[in-house]
């Protein structure tokens, strides 16, 4: 016999169902998410989502937001605290582990909104951290962004293969001290001005 629903009990309804989502995600990825599996793990009636985000995509959407400020908050502690860009990107891996379903809504544009002014908002300050404020973009301007973009290529890269256990034999070890180390294999400017 199926389990009951829990009975729902909680103040933020919108924010129960992002977290049923965010559990769902962890075990079936974001493709095979629905709604009314998302509504039964938050006890609530099969409508509530559709209600509250009108549809998958924009549950999705709230869930790439929320993936996004997280992100952004992330990155900005990383480099206040060290002062290093490397650890920026340390910081990037570290979310990608920790926060995977987040991770793997916020780069699938195709699955949610991306032009919704709260992801595009939320994504300020990630960018921010990742590949510095818009600049003119000629000489030195062109070759810093181009240098923080391969950066930022290297630890999404690193993250998403690690994430599905490409990396397992070839990078023992903890995925941290992984990422710090091939993140030396750049030569990147420390400050994000």
């Amino acid at each position: 016999m199926a389990p009951s629903p829990r009975p729902y009990h909680h103040g933020d309804l919108p924010r129960a169902l992002i977290a049923a989502a965010l559990e769902l995600i962890d075990e079936v990825g974001p493709a095979a998410l629905s709604l009314r599996e998302v509504a039964r793990r938050a006890g609530v009636s099969h409508g509530a989502p559709a209600h509250h985000f009108g549809d998958k995509a924009g549950l999705l959407t709230a869930v790439a937001a929320q993936g996004y400020e997280l992100l952004g908050a992330a990155l900005a502690d990383a480099f206040e605290s060290t002062g290093e860009f490397r650890e920026v990107g340390v910081a990037y891996v570290r979310f990608a582990l920790s926060h995977r379903a987040h991770f793997e809504v916020m780069f699938r544009p195709e699955l949610y909104r991306d032009d919704d002014p709260a992801v595009v908002a939320a994504r300020v300050p990630s960018s921010a951290m990742l590949y510095g404020p818009p600049a003119d973009l000629s000489g030195d301007a062109v070759t810093a962004v181009n240098g923080a973009v391969a950066a930022w290529s290297l630890v999404h890269g690193f993250a998403t293969l690690w994430l599905s256990g490409n990396l397992e034999r070839a990078v023992p070890g903890d995925p941290e001290d992984a990422a710090r180390a091939i993140t030396g294999f750049l030569s990147i400017r420390a400050d994000l001005a």
